[in-house]
Parts: structure tokens; sequence; C-alpha cells
């Protein structure tokens, strides 16, 4: 099905551009920006600092009209992209004020965690902006590098799929109540030398003290360290008050980086807790949303016996 342009009182468009060459990505992207900015709408471009140069050499002086923003640096972490959006919407989208942006959070050499996470955030944009009248989000994919998997999972992610020529319906896009639901994916196994902890509200001390022990021995400075103890506990914390009063902490290394994994018998129903900005009259997902600002990668699941949060950082 193709779709006409979009009418500004219509809720959250979130498309897949899917691009084979450059010219297809500076063709698609910058009309895209340009019909936004002769609409007079905010427009918001979160990519490679490459592809901005690009870009602002091909819009010349209208790149002025334009907020850019290195993706290396907001969506390092996949999960700390959503709160950028919302900031974005919040600020510039009020009343419903139609706004537009472009967002690339995967690319080639994205490692499979990475990619994993990412794909999740692209669901996750379809709850989080639901409700956001006016909203139009492009998310380039180039499909000459992705791995044809990668490309197909963007169809699932997204309600639209466009190229140079159209912008359609997606056939497999899988739909908000899936979208939703406890997230199961599993995850890769730990290595025979992982080293494994229980603990209850009397033992976090023992946690601490193994991380620390983990960051010491993979050569991770004192601020990565510090901060990767106390997202730990955090998270044990949680289970602690939430998952049943215990649960098991697990810690290996693996190449450049260091692996902690809490596990325990809750269940996390709330699919963007710790993307989105707890406000100060929410109770409850600060954890979460402080481990996402301070590590390098956070992958929640929530399986049929509980949940298990594993957190990556590397020594860099």
């Amino acid at each position: 099905m193709t779709v006409a342009a979009r009418h500004p009182d219509q809720p959250f468009v979130h498309e897949a551009f899917l691009y084979a060459s450059p010219e297809e990505f500076v063709r698609g992207t910058t009309q895209f920006i340009r019909d936004g900015l002769e609409a007079g709408e905010p427009v918001l471009v979160v990519l490679g600092a490459e592809k901005i140069e690009q870009l602002r050499a091909e819009l010349g002086d209208e790149a002025d009209g334009v907020i850019f923003a290195d993706m290396a640096e907001v969506g390092a972490n996949p999960a700390r992209i959503i709160a950028a959006w919302q900031e974005f919407a919040e600020e510039h989208g009020a009343g419903g004020q139609p706004i537009r942006g472009i967002g690339e959070p995967i690319w080639a050499g994205r490692s499979k965690p990475e990619l994993s996470e990412c794909h999740r955030h692209e669901s996750l944009l379809n709850l989080a902006f639901a409700d956001t009248p006016s909203f139009r989000l492009l998310c380039p994919y180039d499909i000459g590098a992705l791995d044809p998997e990668v490309v197909e999972e963007a169809h699932r992610t997204h309600p639209y799929v466009s190229d140079t020529d159209s912008l359609r319906e997606s056939e497999s896009y899988r739909g908000a109540k899936e979208i939703a639901a406890p997230f199961a994916e599993q995850l890769s196994e730990p290595p025979a030398s992982v080293e494994e902890i229980a603990f209850d509200a009397d033992s976090l001390g023992k946690v601490r003290s193994l991380v620390a022990e983990g960051a010491e021995a993979a050569g991770l400075g004192r601020a990565r360290a510090n901060s990767l103890v106390l997202s730990v506990n955090e998270i044990a914390t949680n289970s602690v008050r939430y998952g049943g009063g215990r649960g098991v902490l697990k810690v290996w290394q693996d190449g450049d980086f260091l692996h902690c994994q809490v596990e325990d018998r809750g269940r996390i129903d709330k699919p963007l807790i710790g993307r989105q900005r707890p406000g100060l009259d929410k109770p409850g997902g600060r954890g979460l949303w402080l481990v996402n600002q301070l590590c390098d990668l956070v992958q929640v699941r929530t399986f049929p016996n509980g949940n298990a949060v594993r957190i990556h950082m590397s020594r860099g």
C-alpha cells in the first residue's frame, strides 16, 4: 500500500528508510528534511558524524534550520535514544506542533548484542510515541551494508517502510501488543569461567566486592569501575526489593568487556522502564535509568522463571 503525504493531524509515523547507496541516502534524507523545513516543522537529525557532514554540505544554508546530534554519542547505548527524542518532542512539539526526525541507530559494525538492543529500541519507539501527534521519524537502513536479517527485522519494528520513491505500510510489523509483552529473547550463555554468587539483603556487600574485583582484573579505570559497581548494586538492590528478596550475580570477562548479570525471580512488565527519564512524581524506574546512563550496554530480559539484567562495560 502506498501512503500519501501525511496530514499534520495524524499521529506518530515511524518508518524504515531503505537505501542502497550514499546517493540514495542523501537524496532521501535531504528531501525529508526539506519537506519539513518548508512546512515549518522543527527537524532533529541524529546520525554518525560523517553523514551529518554529508547532509550539511548538501543542504547548504538550509542546514542552519536543522538540529544535528551525533548518534555515536546519543546512541552508543541504544537505551538512551528514546529520552533524546522525548526531549525534542517536549521542547519543539508542544501543542501538537508537527515535528520530524531522522535517526540511524543501526549501522554495519554494531555487535550482535548491540543490534539486539537497537532492534528493541526501534520497536519501543512505537510505544513511547504512540500518543504523540504529528511526529514523523525516519530511520535509515543501509541495505547494501547490513545483513539481510537486520533489514528483515526493520520491517517488523516499523509500521511503515520507505525508499526514495514510496512510503508504504509494512506487512510484517509486529504491532503494539507484541512489542509491549515482556521481552524474552535469549541471551548468549556465559563462559565456563564465570564467577557466580547468590545474594540477599544481607550480602549486597559481597556483590559490590565481586564486581570491584572483576573490574580491577579486567583493567577498568577507577571511574568506570565505580560506575559499574554502583550500577550492579542498583540492579541487585532491585532484586531484593522486587525480585523475591534474593538473586544471583554472574561476572565474566569477554575480550575488552566485563559482563555482570543479575538474575532474580521477579517480573519486569514495563517495556519502557529505564528508557524514559523518570519523573519526580512517578515512583520506580530510576535504578535502570541510572544504569543505562552509566554503562555501555544493558540487556533486560524477562523469562517465565524470572528476570535477567546483563550489563556490558568496556575497558576503554
